[in-house]
């Protein structure tokens, strides 16, 4: 009998200290500043990626501190990235996704089917190309640049024939002007734009 008042007591308390605590105002907690830029996650698994790490350069061009900030690549129409783009991706990429992005052994790119529905963004292919996917597709920030990635990205958005509406990493303007590539298509060695012609 004795135990059970003396946990009733407790309890009673335990209560009532509660019950004190919880009028009185929260400790202040410290706070981080306020979240800016975006958050690139990994497209099996959903950790964040760390953008700081793989290849050396291409993080401080005016395009990638833009799309680190906002999720917007600079590159989607410019004929000199898109020239860039172009050799870019059939160095890295056409060998498992085809010549015109419609899929080898990795799946089509240039329709409006997405294997990772994520990659319907730009800000979803960024985080599957830096680093990585399921299968075949292992990450690529060791042999191509944060800059190089949105170059590549951009000729990638550039093969699309899928239904204007669909491809949502353009905006109404870009829709209305958009065609997409044709076979035979050359884009100017000294086409203007923000990406300088890549090393040979």
């Amino acid at each position: 009998m004795m135990n059970r008042t003396k946990i009733g007591t407790a309890l009673l308390g335990f209560a009532l200290f509660g019950g004190v605590l919880g009028s009185l105002p929260a400790l202040a907690q410290p706070q981080s500043g306020p979240q800016s830029g975006v958050v690139f996650r990994n497209t099996v698994t959903g950790e964040a990626l760390d953008v700081t790490q793989g290849k050396e350069g291409g993080r401080d061009t005016p395009a990638v501190k833009k799309f680190f900030e906002t999720g917007e690549n600079l590159y989607i129409d410019d004929k000199s990235c898109l020239r860039n783009g172009e050799s870019l991706y059939a160095t890295s990429c056409s060998g498992c996704h085809g010549h015109l992005a419609e899929g080898k052994l990795g799946p089509g790119l240039n329709d409006n089917y997405w294997t990772y529905p994520s990659n319907t963004t730009d800000v979803g292919l960024f985080a599957t190309i830096f680093g990585g996917a399921n299968g075949m597709m292992g990450p690529h920030n060791e042999n191509l640049t944060p800059d190089e990635m949105l170059q590549t990205i951009a000729w990638i958005r550039h093969l699309y024939t899928g239904p204007k509406q669909d491809a949502v990493w353009l905006n109404d303007e870009q829709k209305k002007a958009y065609t997409p590539y044709k076979q035979g298509e050359v884009i100017p060695k000294d086409a203007k734009g923000q990406c300088k012609p890549l090393e040979e």
